[in-house]
């Protein structure tokens, strides 16, 4: 009983944490159209690096020790910043729910990632369906047609740097603690902006009262998603939490058409839809090999 209302919980806290995520994005994107790139990555970068940092001492860790700093934690942040770069830009110049929709591969391409990089099996099914989710990718996208928007191609390049960070952080040691990897993963955002204002024509603006608000709330639900998905997947079977993870489409798309008035086209919808079901179909052939892995180990 006590698992059932802990399953209950997570399914719960994961709804909240990607419709947190989901809000994050719009408030983002309203932003975008008054200050630059740099400017939301340093901002918002900065103050969740504070409140992980106040976490992680709080929690009695300390986050300049020389052990938290390595090749593999370097690597995690340089694909952060990579990322929160790409997705922030493509949320400026994309439509809410295109950028939502294609960024459900994420899943199918960390598998990928795993099977080239780490040498985990996907055989030729988990193949199929990553390839099949990839063309409803395409379908989203539509290269080659009048409505193709070159700007969602950053899209790609957001979640390719995310499925980097997440290799890498399957392998960096169970000591550094994810308050701390947080932190770390924020510092980064605001490094990024600094060398985007750097490098670019970009510029830092002022910020009036109404605009600091928005920014609040784009932190409140910056760290309120994390910290919800922390929860679920610590009370919750992994099994149970991350179907709901693709409710996160849901939000966006309801996002986009009620408050930025988007249209998601017939092709869209469909692209949605494959990416979709090959993701839980590759989650679910994941989870009857783990569950047959643990029944050999247990004969045995």
């Amino acid at each position: 009983m006590n698992s059932r209302a802990n399953n209950r919980k997570a399914i719960v806290f994961t709804l909240v944490s990607m419709a947190a995520f989901s809000i994050e994005d719009a408030f983002i994107k309203h932003l975008s159209s008054t200050h630059s790139i740099a400017q939301i990555l340093i901002v918002i970068g900065l103050a969740s690096a504070i409140f992980f940092a106040i976490l992680a001492l709080k929690n009695g860790r300390t986050i300049w020790a020389s052990g938290l700093w390595t090749r593999l934690t370097f690597t995690r942040m340089l694909a952060e910043a990579f990322a929160g770069v790409a997705f922030v830009t493509s949320l400026s110049l994309v439509p809410l729910s295109t950028v939502a929709a294609v960024f459900q591969i994420l899943p199918l391409t960390v598998t990928m990632g795993a099977a080239l990089c780490l040498g985990e099996r996907v055989g030729w099914r988990g193949w199929a369906a990553i390839f099949i989710g990839f063309v409803g990718v395409l379908l989203i996208i539509k290269p080659g047609f009048e409505a193709f928007n070159p700007s969602v191609l950053l899209v790609l390049v957001a979640v390719f740097g995310i499925a980097v960070r997440d290799l890498v952080t399957r392998v960096i040691p169970v000591s550094v603690g994810s308050s701390i990897i947080s932190f770390q993963a924020f510092s980064s955002v605001v490094v990024a902006g600094l060398v985007l204002l750097l490098v670019s024509p970009q510029v830092m603006t002022p910020i009036t009262l109404e605009q600091w608000v928005y920014f609040g709330f784009t932190i409140v639900f910056s760290v309120s998603g994390y910290y919800a998905i922390v929860l679920a997947m610590r009370l919750g079977a992994a099994s149970i939490v991350a179907p709901f993870r693709y409710s996160r489409l849901l939000f966006s798309l309801m996002i986009g058409v009620f408050i930025f008035k988007e249209q998601p086209d017939v092709l869209t919808l469909i692209g949605c839809g494959i990416i979709i079901v090959t993701g839980f179909y590759t989650y679910l052939r994941e989870q009857r090999g783990l569950t047959k892995l643990g029944k050999n180990a247990t004969v045995s």
